[in-house]
């Protein structure tokens, strides 16, 4: 099984950014399971949400403490939770920023596989707003090979309106394409 866990603020729409996940990996064939965790219901708050990958049926339910990747929303959260607890040494880490945050530099030199991608400037470029998460699964989909570009697209295409399909397919291309042109397995922040 491979384990994703997301964090993000609340309005960031990192609850969908599970679910499209376990859209575009069921469409592929394989087994999936995306559910949220969070506390107060606000804008602004911390949000968790999990996704599950894995070739039979997922039984277990419970969010998941060993990551086999992260996919961070919102660098400030690093101040807030310990968002890298339980991340596995040779695990996958994707954060929305340009450069890393202090918490990630502990990374260094370690097997986790870091990936910075200015997902927030490229989801305003092609959609509008502040929404990363469609930008930070193509980062995902680049780096981990766990799903594919055209699965992560049409699962953007059957969950929105046609228009903001058109923009959130165009962000997820646009970081997979910046990040396939970029890593190695030796890349770390």
């Amino acid at each position: 099984m491979f384990a994703v866990r997301l964090h993000g603020r609340g309005g960031q729409g990192i609850v969908t950014t599970a679910e499209l996940l376990a859209v575009a990996v069921f469409d592929e064939g394989a087994h999936a399971q995306a559910f949220p965790t969070f506390g107060s219901e606000r804008t602004g708050a911390p949000v968790a949400a999990y996704c599950r990958i894995d070739d039979v049926p997922i039984r277990t339910h419970e969010p998941i403490t060993v990551p086999d990747a992260l996919i961070v929303a919102d660098p400030s959260l690093f101040a807030q939770v310990d968002v890298l607890a339980g991340l596995r040494a040779d695990g996958f880490l994707v954060i929305n920023a340009t450069g890393a945050p202090a918490a990630v530099a502990g990374l260094a030199g370690s097997p986790a596989r870091v990936c910075l991608v200015p997902a927030t400037a490229i989801a305003v470029r092609h959609i509008g707003r502040a929404v990363p998460g469609t930008a930070l699964l193509g980062a995902f989909a680049a780096i981990t090979g766990r799903v594919g570009l055209p699965a992560l697209v049409r699962a953007i295409e059957e969950r929105f309106p046609a228009d903001v399909a058109r923009t959130n397919a165009a962000a997820a291309r646009e970081a997979y394409e910046t990040v396939r042109a970029t890593w190695t397995e030796t890349t770390h922040a």
